[in-house]
Formats: C-alpha cells, sequence, structure tokens
C-alpha cells in the first residue's frame, strides 16, 4: 500500500490494519518513507488517535523493526524506570544507583530531551568522558558487574523510534499517547526488562496536562506491558512545577549528586524514594513499599548509591571526579538572579515555560540537529508555598550570554507570587 494512502486512511479516522502499520514501520526504517511522509502520518495520528489495537501492533512493529536483547545471562529480576518527561526531572540519575546498590540490576535505556523538557542521556553527557553509546555486550557486561546502566538505544534496538522520536520533537506531536506509549514500550520490551515502574507525569510541564489524560496514557503504557508478560505499573505524579530546583543539564547532575548525598530537595527524594520501593518490590527484594523505601533510604544513609553512581559513571568512561568536583563539568560563564517585584507567597510557578526558558538559553533542543550547552540553565530557590519578600531571588539563570530581558520577562510572566498558595499534591495516582 503507497504511503499517501495510509496517511489517508489515519487523517480521515480509519483505523489501520497491522500490515499497514508494519508497512509504515518498515519503509521509516529502510528510509523509503521520506520525513515529510512521516511527519504527515505523526500529525495524523496526533488528531485521530488509535485503537487499543493499532497501539498494540505499532509497539510491536517498531519492537521488532531492530534487535531484542537477551539479559537471561543476568542473574536477578532486572528492574527498570521510565518517566514520560518533565521539567527538571532528573530522577532516573540518583534511582539506578540507589536500586542497584541493593544488589538489583538495573539496565535503564533512556531518552533525549523533547521540546520543553530534558533528556536523561543529555545530562549524563554534561559529565566529561561519560558515554551512553555502548555495545550490547559491554552493556550487559556493565549491569553484570556494576548492576546498572543509563544508556542510549544499544545497538539496533527500535531503529523505528529513533527516526520518530525526533520527529515528534520538531512537529509539535509529542503529547499523543499511540505515540509516547509506542516509543516508551517498544524499547522496553525490547530491551529485556522483567519489571517496569512508569512516571506518567500530568501537569503544565507534562506532555499530557490533565490527570484524565494521564490516566490514559499511565493505562495504555500497563496494558501494552502486561500483554507481553512484562511486571508493569505506573504511577501519575505531579509537574506543575519543576522538580527539585535544578533545570539545565549539568545543573541536573549536580543536583543528582546531592540527592545521593542526602542533600537533595524534598520534593524529588520523595519521589525517587517512591519509585525505588515499588522496583525494590517488584524485583523481590522486601515484601512492602514501606521496607522497601527504608532499604533505599539507606543506601543514601550509608553511601553505597553513591559509591554506585562513580562506578557507574568510571564504567561508561566518565571522571567519577564529578562526584566531589561538579565544576569539572561545564560551567555558565553568567549568573543572574531575577529578583521578587512584590512580596507575599508563591503561588503559580510554570513548568513548561522554565522549561521552555532553559531551551532558549541553549539547555534543550528547538531543532532536531541543535547542539546542546550543557551549562546553561535555572536554579529555582522559591517554589510553590514559599514565602518571598520583594527583592529577594526567586531564581538564578545561569546563561553564556549576559542580556537576559526577554528570559527575564518570559519567567516573570509564568511565576506569580499572591497572599495564599494551594499546596501540590506530588503523587497522584498508582496504576496497576
Amino acid at each position: 500500500m503507497r504511503m499517501v494512502d495510509i496517511i489517508d486512511k489515519k487523517r480521515n479516522g480509519g483505523e489501520l490494519t497491522a500490515d499497514e502499520i508494519q508497512d509504515f514501520v518498515s519503509g521509516v526504517v529502510s528510509g523509503e518513507i521520506p520525513d515529510y511522509q512521516t511527519s504527515a502520518f505523526l500529525m495524523a495520528t496526533y488528531f485521530q488517535d488509535m485503537t487499543d489495537a493499532e497501539r498494540s501492533e505499532l509497539t510491536m512493529a517498531m519492537m521488532k523493526s531492530g534487535d531484542h536483547l537477551d539479559l537471561s545471562s543476568i542473574d536477578g529480576i532486572k528492574a527498570d524506570k521510565h518517566s514520560t518527561g518533565g521539567v527538571g526531572d532528573k530522577t532516573s540519575i540518583p534511582l539506578a544507583p540507589i536500586v542497584a546498590a541493593l544488589g538489583i540490576p538495573v539496565p535503564m535505556i533512556s531518552g533525549r530531551g523533547l521540546g520543553h523538557t530534558g533528556g536523561t542521556l543529555d545530562k549524563l553527557e554534561a559529565i566529561p568522558g561519560y558515554t551512553v553509546e555502548i555495545s550490547e555486550q559491554d552493556f550487559i557486561n556493565q549491569v553484570q558487574d556494576v548492576k546498572c546502566a543509563i544508556v542510549g538505544a544499544t545497538g539496533n534496538i527500535a531503529p523505528a523510534d529513533k527516526k520518530i522520536y525526533a520527529l515528534r520533537d520538531v512537529t509539535d506531536t509529542v503529547d499523543s499517547i499511540p505515540l509516547i506509549a509506542s516509543s516508551i514500550m517498544s524499547k522496553k520490551i525490547a530491551s529485556g526488562t522483567d519489571a517496569l515502574v512508569i512516571d506518567v507525569k500530568t501537569g503544565s510541564g507534562a506532555f499530557m496536562k490533565t490527570l484524565d489524560d494521564s490516566r490514559e496514557l499511565a493505562h495504555a503504557l500497563v496494558e501494552i506491558g502486561k500483554g507481553v508478560g512484562m511486571d508493569c505499573m505506573a504511577i501519575i505524579s505531579d509537574m506543575n512545577q519543576p522538580l527539585g530546583n535544578a533545570i539545565g543539564n549539568a545543573l541536573e547532575i549536580k543536583e543528582s549528586i546531592d540527592i545521593l548525598k542526602g542533600k537533595g530537595p524534598a520534593d524529588i527524594t520523595d519521589l525517587v524514594l517512591t519509585l525505588g520501593a515499588h522496583m525494590v518490590v517488584m524485583a523481590k527484594k522486601a515484601p512492602d513499599l514501606k521496607t522497601a523505601r527504608a532499604m533505599c533510604a539507606g543506601t543514601i544513609q550509608d553511601g553505597s548509591a553513591l559509591q554506585k553512581f562513580g562506578d557507574m559513571v568510571a564504567a561508561q568512561g566518565g571522571d567519577r571526579n564529578v562526584i566531589d568536583h561538579p565544576e569539572i563539568m561545564p560551567q555558565a560563564k553568567y549568573q543572574i538572579e531575577l529578583p521578587a517585584k512584590t512580596s507575599g507567597v508563591v503561588s503559580k510557578v510554570a513548568a513548561d515555560e522554565m522549561g521552555i526558558a532553559s531551551m532558549l538559553l541553549g539547555g534543550g533542543r528547538q531543532k532536531a540537529d541543535d547542539q546542546l550547552d550543557y551549562a546553561v540553565g535555572i536554579m529555582m530557590h522559591k517554589k510553590i508555598g514559599d514565602s518571598v519578600q520583594a527583592g529577594e531571588s526567586l531564581l538564578t539563570i545561569y546563561s553564556d550570554r549576559e542580556d537576559m530581558a526577554e528570559i527575564k520577562d518570559l519567567l516573570y510572566a509564568n511565576i506569580e507570587i499572591s497572599d495564599t498558595a494551594e499546596p501540590l499534591t506530588l503523587i497522584h495516582e498508582t496504576i496497576r
């Protein structure tokens, strides 16, 4: 079938057959389908959605488009976590070594930034020498030896997703449930993970802005996972303000290290321990979540998680001196404060616009081939519910250019100070 006919069928709300979906995925991988037709298909899917059957077919076709990792040589239940993306969401970076420090293998295949959200791989590449692209055998060996690895799609894992992933970012089709679900689950199924915890974000800084949409995505992901025999569950966590204080690649690595030293912000530390507890229970290393959470917290207290992080960094070619000397990462030329104009209580910090501000500084991509500036970003000093005095710094802008008038206007327009503020709920639901 011609690609234009497949686009036409989806654009007009038709349900694609398994063969049509397979033809599309095969054409993307082979290069027979040009980017402009792939983009048209993504936009048609964005507006017309997909049935459960189409979502499953697309996921499996993308998974089968490349290699399937065999992790059977690694002892134990392999546990992984995936986030649907948010602003300041660096949870994977401290989470993997925390869980690995308990003897649980964590083979984590992560992605790059999409739109206003940061990517785990981009953050890790701020560490001098850290390599996210390693061979399949090296990946397996590292998980056997170190118990954790955070890498890009290894070898030829889901090559269709690599091409589609980049086009979603630049065609404004990121927040599409079938495209998100197929992207995440094709890689996770192909990566050989036994147990998967999915952190589905909801709110202004998430791709799913409403709780209903986030719930629909969470159910779609869990159903796909269970359909192939994977132990899979999801939590829905809040993204109505940035997670933690740091936004930007090198800044988020430093904050991740602070978390592992027991000095991280309360919100992201809480989320990391919650996700870790679920992974530990699914790996059958603890009988209940309370015990598992205490075990995860213990790895921070005794330093074993921080040691494990250093082992992972060194195994992937990075400089483990970053733990005590974060200044070896790229540093911004200017640090510019954003003072509060009035006194009161911070009542709004629009997460998506904070992410866009960081992207405009150079910390994220506006086009697929944009080069990142790892040094730039934003460090929040005040978040929702915090009191502030006029003239007190709301945040610090880390920039390599001095003129911040446009960025300041954007930030001021998206931070509100009122007399009171409604508290945010960090974790909304758990879905099994």
